[in-house]
């Protein structure tokens, strides 16, 4: 008997002394990281953040369009922090404010770029950056869709004021923050499946 088990174990102890997974790892889970998620976990969670950031996105919209229509800016920290209403019918800094149509098609193109990498991501600080974008890209992409003048030709409402800066909106800061967070973890050499790209190395681990 104890013959009988040794050759049973014999396989999984091969198996360990040969870097292969041990019992009860999942396959598909990405090898030698310890910060990978699940994809559904990691999926939910960069659709949670997109919706989440899309509804205050809009909702601030709402909030804006009808308590500063007509009105003076609103001083919330001196001249530091203003709300002022404006709508933009170009990209950032008003710019491409003749082609509101071209932007919006991009805004499309992107929207369906960010969602098809959204179904592969395996990292959580990769999920939440995902997330930020989507909301940022579709709540100015919903303004260009919904409100005037009318389809691929909306304005879109920016409320938030800062000295020598653009007025910009919820949408803006979301994508704002996912960038810099991309760019974190393009810095650090963190793949969005949860492995780690060793540019010395040339591969991954």
């Amino acid at each position: 008997m104890p013959d009988l088990q040794a050759a049973r174990g014999a396989p999984l102890s091969a198996s360990r002394r040969h870097g292969g997974p041990p019992t009860g790892a999942t396959v598909g889970e990405a090898p030698g990281s310890a910060t990978a998620e699940p994809r559904s976990r990691a999926t939910g969670l960069a659709l949670g953040v997109g919706l989440v950031g899309l509804v205050v996105d809009q909702a601030t919209k709402v909030l804006a369009v009808r308590e500063l229509t007509g009105r003076e800016p609103v001083q919330v920290v001196g001249s530091w922090f203003e709300l002022v209403l404006v709508r933009n019918p170009g990209a950032a800094f008003s710019a491409g404010a003749s082609v509101t149509p071209v932007i919006s098609v991009i805004a499309i193109v992107a929207t369906v770029v960010v969602l098809w990498q959204v179904r592969r991501v395996r990292h959580r600080a990769w999920a939440l950056a995902l997330g930020l974008l989507l909301a940022g890209v579709t709540g100015n992409l919903v303004d260009r869709l919904l409100r005037p003048p009318g389809p691929l030709r909306g304005h879109v409402v920016d409320f938030f004021a800062l000295p020598n800066w653009p007025v910009f909106n919820v949408a803006d800061i979301c994508i704002n923050v996912a960038g810099a967070l991309l760019v974190l973890l393009l810095f650090r050499g963190i793949n969005p499946d949860g492995t780690r790209h060793d540019a010395t190395a040339g591969g991954t681990r």
